[in-house]
């Protein structure tokens, strides 16, 4: 296994394209629950260009039906990125100002509960994000409201 590294431009070029559209490659999940970590895995997809088809804890989409609970889920995302020892993307927990375009920021509540996903699309002068389910483009992240943020710096990319 080899690292390489995250186009984060593919990943922010990818998002802004599809920030307030749907790629008619994916199925939009909004409404069944929301579209916001879809859209993050496609735009992470977009700048790591490797899948993880590891059954149950990878993270993969091939349809609505056969994908990985990360693919689609705020929660599983963040587990498969944390802890991806394996092939695909992987990441680490870090603070507001180490984070850069083509990472990912999600929000919860006071009690932990985490809901959304966008993806950080530029962090100059401040942090602004594309998010779907409430579809957004280059929104300033202080702009939502929300109790916790935890952010997720994508190191890189695995591969065989």
């Amino acid at each position: 296994m080899r690292e390489i590294l995250y186009n984060r431009d593919a990943a922010v070029t990818y998002a802004r394209r599809w920030a307030m559209h749907r790629n008619p490659s994916y199925y939009n999940f909004e409404k069944i629950g929301g579209d916001c970590t879809n859209f993050a895995s496609q735009s992470i997809y977009a700048g790591a260009r490797v899948m993880n088809y590891t059954p149950t804890f990878g993270w993969f989409y091939r349809s609505s039906y056969d994908r990985s609970p990360s693919w689609s889920g705020v929660e599983y995302l963040y587990h498969f990125l944390i802890n991806n020892r394996s092939v695909g993307p992987f990441a680490r927990e870090v603070s507001a100002s180490e984070v850069m375009p083509g990472d990912i920021v999600q929000l919860g509540t006071a009690d932990g509960h985490f809901y959304h996903s966008p993806v950080i699309t530029s962090v100059t002068p401040e942090i602004l994000v594309a998010a779907h389910t409430f579809d957004a483009l280059d929104r300033p992240l202080s702009t939502y409201v929300y109790e916790r943020a935890r952010f997720l710096h994508i190191d890189g990319v695995r591969t065989w």
